[in-house]
């Protein structure tokens, strides 16, 4: 799949969209990540009856804008690349569509317009900005694995809030006003209460599905509590590994390559473009 483009406009492109470590990509990826959370924020206060009643029609106006505008950065992210192909089946391609579609085929099935909170899983891509995922070292002294692990902690804590607002909004969808899930904040109040185990026991599933759900969102409570710890003893016996950038691939954007790459190690097209 090849897509006819002006080559000087493709370049252009993959520099604001793909490229993290160029001042440009990072302003883009910026304002990516603050229309996200706009999104999400605007959702979340839509299942509230109350600012609905007074916001519906401001939050609707601001969720289509963000709804155009990934729209328009999808399709650029397929047209910046020579084999789009890449993109459109890796994870990353596939999230931005299902964050993208939800908004389009609420208009045709009223009531899935929720599933765009779907979008905070494109929030990962921080971690392209801060490169947090290059952050290891060695050390056998207990605070110095704290300091070192710390991020990689908040990366984890990251992941668990993006974990709680699409269980939140999953049981929110399943169980309803009726059984006590009146919004979306309250749905996510309860996933986090139930993922720490704590069980103030003020909302309960009803249904079976929902009940089977929370049984699910407990048993990852164990697993969640004792990956903090595990990051920082991984610390104590990690090994100096090469320093890798964000840079992609302008030709089927694999990112992640060493710092001293010349040459994509996916496809084996020239970096230095």
């Amino acid at each position: 799949m090849k897509i006819s483009i002006p080559e000087n406009l493709r370049k252009k492109l993959h520099e604001i969209i793909y490229e993290a470590d160029t001042p440009v990509g990072k302003l883009f990826d910026i304002i990516l990540l603050i229309l996200i959370v706009l999104s999400i924020a605007a959702v979340m206060l839509e299942s509230m009856a109350s600012v609905k009643f007074l916001y519906g029609h401001e939050l609707a106006v601001i969720e289509w804008i963000i709804t155009i505008f990934f729209t328009l950065e999808y399709i650029g992210r397929i047209i910046a690349l020579k084999r789009p192909l890449k993109y459109i089946f890796s994870f990353y391609g596939i999230i931005d569509l299902l964050a993208t579609i939800p908004g389009y085929i609420d208009l045709i099935f009223p009531g899935l317009h929720f599933l765009v909170l779907i979008r905070a899983v494109r929030l990962l891509r921080v971690f392209r900005i801060l490169k947090l995922v290059h952050f290891v070292g060695a050390s056998n002294q207990l605070l110095v694995a704290l300091k070192k692990s710390r991020l990689k902690i908040a990366v984890f804590l990251f992941n668990v809030i993006v974990l709680c607002i699409i269980l939140g909004t999953l049981m929110y969808m399943i169980e309803g006003p009726k059984s006590g899930f009146t919004s979306i904040p309250i749905s996510i109040y309860w996933t986090i209460v139930t993922l720490t185990t704590v069980g103030f026991g003020d909302i309960t599933p009803e249904t079976p599905f929902g009940q089977f759900v929370s049984m699910i969102i407990m048993i990852l409570g164990y697993g969640i509590i004792a990956v903090p710890t595990g990051l920082v003893t991984a610390e104590f016996m990690a090994r100096e590994k090469v320093q890798e950038n964000t840079q992609s691939c302008p030709n089927c954007g694999t990112e992640k390559h060493r710092d001293d790459a010349i040459y994509c190690y996916h496809c084996g097209h020239s970096l230095k473009e």
